[in-house]
């Protein structure tokens, strides 16, 4: 996707491009890099994994964390697209500036770990149903969750700005939060109060595989990062809408219309499946450790 920003006589002075594909081979032709435009790379943080993966870890994650990820191609491929890019800059005075969101979600997204990122109102329905939510591991890995508004707000802030070339910047909000108080406050703008099974992240990824990069190699690993430096390039950019106010906003938007309420079926089944395999061995490990006893 580009993105072109003219300012006069329908010149563009900024050229956005998110790449729907990434890696090396992708980012060598002509048509990806082009001399003489402004390049604005749109990438998602990837953490720095060589921390212990089920530890709540004190450091802050900022621009020059080291990048590495070896659970999720996707995010590999991320540092791929964006190593590419720095080396069109050092190289071929190719002008790009990365930018990196944390999770961020608007009006049509429910940002949960386990959801149906296609039919977000799935998670909002089993709430609703009384039907329990998974949270991966304990529930109090730190997370930061950005509304869309207050992403942008940084964002556009970096369009034009020469400065900013060559830079890599975190755009998210300050609010941190653990996984339960996230679902906490889903379900209080379901309106209902939430119900929480915590499963460990190498349980679900072994049962649901497809959940091995997002799980394993993100959301299970604490994520808090350090935004001094957008501030620094954008003095104006804050992150201003809590969690609880704008995901009040969400399920408003989608309470406002049926055709935004479809639920992903199958994985509403697979995730009850889940949870009675989770709950039979939980039952059997402690009729086993009762019987050795």
């Amino acid at each position: 996707m580009v993105g072109r920003f003219a300012l006069q006589d329908g010149q563009a002075s900024v050229v956005v491009r998110e790449l729907l594909k990434v890696g090396e081979r992708d980012l060598c032709g002509d048509d990806r890099i082009v001399p003489g435009d402004v390049g604005l790379r749109v990438s998602e943080p990837v953490l720095e994994l060589a921390l212990q993966r089920h530890e709540v870890d004190p450091k802050l994650i900022r621009e020059d964390t080291p990048l590495a990820n070896p659970f999720w191609d996707y995010s590999r491929n991320k540092i791929a697209c964006e190593e590419r890019l720095m080396r069109a800059y050092r190289e071929d005075g190719f002008p790009v500036t990365i930018v990196r969101p944390s999770l961020t979600y608007g009006d049509t997204q429910v940002p949960l770990a386990v959801n149906s990122w296609e039919r977000p109102f799935t998670a909002i329905a089993r709430m609703r149903q009384g039907k329990p939510l998974i949270v991966p591991g304990d529930g109090t890995s730190l997370w930061t969750i950005t509304h869309n508004s207050d992403f942008a707000q940084g964002f556009i802030g970096l369009l034009g700005r020469r400065q900013a070339i060559g830079h890599a910047f975190n755009i998210m909000s300050d609010e941190v939060l653990t996984w339960d108080e996230i679902y906490r406050q889903v379900a209080a703008a379901a309106g209902v109060e939430a119900r929480i099974v915590h499963i460990a992240s190498d349980f679900i990824a072994a049962c649901l595989p497809e959940m091995s990069g997002t799980l394993l190699g993100d959301k299970s690993v604490s994520a808090v990062f350090d935004t001094t430096k957008i501030k620094r390039f954008v003095p104006d950019f804050r992150a201003v809408t809590p969690f609880a106010e704008g995901i009040r906003r969400t399920v408003a938007w989608l309470d406002a219309d049926t055709a935004r309420q479809q639920v992903d079926a199958a994985m509403d089944a697979r995730w009850d499946r889940l949870i009675a395999a989770y709950e039979l061995g939980l039952a059997s490990a402690v009729t086993a450790f009762a019987e050795g006893a």
